[in-house]
């Protein structure tokens, strides 16, 4: 299949009939099938064929929020967009966004909110720690994540690799770094900004530990509820 054939099977058009009768439709992006095509037309980025892409189907004008996880899981099964009703991921994303009076049970219900949430890096870190150099081979992926979503309000950034990433995207486009260096506990009193973007500093919302570390969750309910506040206005 040749990348314009790819490109056409990533999108469909929904029809759709107004409030007032008119019938329109709307363009459903398949994440998982675009990030495809665009792996395909830029071979120099390594490992494409192990990454754990988003499989969701959307309507790009929708999102508003975008939050941007570390890496995929070591296990598929416990990726945010797994079939499995146990995925790992969605054992602690979903507790902690309820908590946050996002009303969500599944993936579907939270870009039906207009929250989209991907990773920085697309295949499993081998060990603690996420190297530089895999961060920014793999950020060209992220950044046409982020360009797809052209009525994108907020950026969440869970995590220092999200921090990293973001920072590497914008070096690149000549911007200087959105997110200083420091702990997030202090970064989180300022505002910053990609482009028009509000960018929120917070925590990994994912691992066996998460839902016990108290403090960190009622840091990230904040950040889920100061983006709701920012979404009002």
């Amino acid at each position: 299949m040749s990348a314009r054939e790819e490109r056409h099977f990533s999108h469909r058009n929904v029809p759709f009939a107004t409030n007032d009768g008119r019938k329109e439709s709307l363009m459903i992006l398949s994440m998982k099938e675009h990030l495809k095509s665009f792996l395909a037309a830029h071979p120099e980025i390594p490992d494409g064929d192990r990454m754990q892409l988003p499989d969701i189907s959307l309507d790009p004008d929708s999102i508003r929020i975008m939050m941007i996880s570390e890496t995929v899981p070591a296990d598929p099964e416990d990726y945010f967009y797994s079939r499995n009703p146990e995925a790992d991921f969605m054992r602690t994303t979903v507790p902690i966004m309820n908590s946050a009076g996002i009303r969500v049970k599944t993936m579907e219900d939270i870009i039906h909110k207009g929250i989209y949430i991907t990773t920085a890096t697309k295949t499993p870190k081998d060990g603690y720690t996420i190297p530089s150099d895999v961060i920014r081979a793999q950020s060209p992926v992220l950044e046409e994540e982020l360009r797809l979503f052209k009525h994108l309000k907020i950026i969440m950034l869970m995590g220092d690799v999200a921090k990293k990433a973001l920072n590497l995207i914008a070096r690149t486009q000549g911007q200087k770094s959105v997110i200083p260096s420091g702990s997030t506990y202090k970064l989180r009193n300022h505002e910053y900004y990609y482009g028009k973007i509000r960018v929120l500093p917070s925590y990994i919302i994912t691992g066996g530990n998460i839902l016990i570390e108290k403090s960190k969750v009622q840091m990230i309910q904040e950040d889920l509820l100061l983006a709701q506040k920012i979404l009002a206005f």
